[in-house]
């Protein structure tokens, strides 16, 4: 047994989980602590509001914990799998910080403490956004963590530019004890309905062995054609989709995960004029795919831990290692498939760090048809982001990205404006064939942490794109679209919900008589 230190020597600090993996220990016990929200042991957070939002709380249950750790009482103490594990519980809304540390050594056995600190997870109320020249907004009542369970399930009304919807979801990570997730999402909407259902087991971790799933969805819609960020035409849209798969994986082998993955994917795209609307030149004509497929993934072991990137004053991940994925399937119309195609898709992605504190994350993918010995549906796209530091609050940030098709469908036209990067523009101001976006952001990252629940951030940035190519195109202002502005960043740190809010005021360069001069923009998205 670990022997506490007389008072008047000082405590002498417990081996790095490095260290310990390296002098051989085994893991002991594993103690779980859950925390509230707030730390009332702080001063800054006690008063009456937090002790409140305490008590009302419901506490994540330690064995929703415990199901989520990659290692157990006994085995060999490894820092990776620590890291692993902390990167998967940190993933989780309902978790404000995880916190892995060595309590106790005694003969080559380490007891573990496990601290996490949970975020307040029920999420009620109205939502409200701008962006494109559209309002969106809506009611809804979400919990994230249901009765401590991990599982999250809501209900609201919302509207958008497209429609207006009722929503209910439904998932649970972790459902039934096991790492089966199951998702059921189901809208009844004012132009139709659309459901969802999913249950996966996932490779959830790097050395996962094996996978299984399947997933079914089912939508019907109507689908709008935009010209200048005006509704030129639509027509109805009827989308059923469904997958089954199995995998197997070597697990990790040296830095490097391989898995393979057989199933089966059908696709039936049906397509119809719509009463009351300006149909398009053209209807894309109804398609039915019925695929068996097989998948090939290549990951590697490399992560960058950091902060102040796309978040703000928490801890990031950044998946610094090649991560590349290559589907081969084939429609039959032995099988029901309206034509014999080959059907393909992949990506890949890898971070770089040319120079320190330098990071580059470049991506890429395509997908794609092959029919009567030529291509169609052809798409490709690649991207890049880099991050510079400037300070421990400063951070210089640029992204670029660009896509093309090759016989596309009307479904398929790539979109640019106010809801998809060009943020002084209106929504879906331009579409075609091609599309180029850059973008460049001075970013600011405060101390401010309001009340302790809000931490506050700013940008500076600058938007240049264009999309072009096609029978769709934007005639008004076809050319390359720029424009200027500020913002400010907030992000709600305590609340399972808090993704970050952008609240930016645009200035278009490239102006004509239709586009407001100054664009205001309030949306939620998941970073800076």
């Amino acid at each position: 047994m670990a022997r506490a230190a007389p008072a008047d020597e000082p405590a002498v600090p417990l081996p790095s989980f490095a260290e310990l993996e390296s002098a051989g220990a085994r893991v002991g016990e594993i103690r779980i602590a859950v925390r509230d929200i707030f730390d009332t042991s702080d001063p800054k957070e006690d008063n009456w509001l937090f002790r409140t939002a305490n008590k009302l709380h419901i506490q994540t249950r330690p064995s929703v914990i415990q199901r989520q750790l990659l290692f157990a009482s006994g085995e060999p103490v490894s820092a990776r799998l620590i890291e692993e594990t902390e990167r998967l519980l940190r993933s989780n809304r309902y978790l404000y910080d995880v916190q892995f540390r060595p309590v106790a050594v005694h003969d080559g056995v380490v007891d573990i403490e496990l601290v996490t600190r949970d975020t307040w997870s029920l999420d009620p109320g109205f939502s409200a956004g701008r962006s494109g020249g559209a309002n969106t907004g809506g009611f809804k009542l979400r919990e994230y963590n249901l009765l401590g369970t991990g599982t999250s399930i809501s209900l609201g009304r919302s509207k958008d530019v497209d429609r207006s919807s009722t929503e209910f979801q439904f998932s649970n990570a972790r459902a039934f004890g096991t790492w089966a997730a199951v998702n059921l999402d189901h809208a009844s909407n004012s132009d139709g309905k659309r459901t969802a259902l999913s249950v996966t087991r996932p490779f959830y971790e790097l050395d996962a062995r094996w996978a299984a799933g399947a997933s079914a969805s089912k939508d019907d819609r109507i689908d709008s054609v935009y010209n200048a960020g005006n509704v030129a035409s639509a027509y109805r849209h009827r989308e059923n989709k469904a997958e089954v798969f199995a995998g197997w994986s070597p697990g990790l082998v040296e830095g490097w995960v391989q898995r393979f993955s057989l199933g089966v994917n059908y696709e039936n795209d049906g397509y119809a004029y719509e009463p009351g609307q300006v149909a398009p030149a053209q209807l894309p004509g109804d398609e039915k795919l019925v695929a068996p497929f097989a998948r090939y993934e290549l990951v590697e072991d490399r992560f960058d831990r950091a902060v102040n990137r796309n978040l703000i004053g928490r801890p990031e991940f950044f998946a610094l290692g090649q991560a590349s994925t290559l589907q081969i399937g084939r429609a039959s119309t032995a099988l029901g498939s309206t034509l014999n195609a080959w059907l393909y898709s992949g990506s890949i992605s890898r971070g770089f760090e040319p120079l320190p504190e330098h990071t580059l994350i470049a991506a890429a993918s395509v997908s794609g048809q092959v029919a009567e010995g030529r291509v169609r549906r052809h798409r490709l796209g690649a991207q890049a982001q880099y991050y510079l530091p400037q300070g421990k609050r400063w951070l210089f940030y640029a992204g670029a990205s660009g896509d093309m098709l090759v016989r596309p469908e009307l479904p398929d036209l790539l979109l640019l404006g106010g809801d998809n990067g060009l943020r002084g523009y209106p929504l879906r101001y331009q579409s075609g064939t091609r599309r180029a976006l850059f973008t460049v952001e001075e970013r600011f990252y405060t101390d401010l942490y309001v009340w302790q629940l809000f931490r506050i951030g700013g940008a500076a940035f600058f938007d240049l794109g264009r999309a072009w190519g096609g029978d769709v195109v934007n005639t008004i202002n076809p050319g390359w679209l720029s424009n200027a502005g500020v913002g400010l960043r907030i992000v709600s740190a305590r609340a399972a919900f808090s993704n970050v809010l952008h609240v930016d005021l645009a200035f278009p360069l490239n102006t004509t008589p239709d586009i407001k001069k100054v664009q205001f923009l309030v949306k939620t998205k998941t970073s800076f």
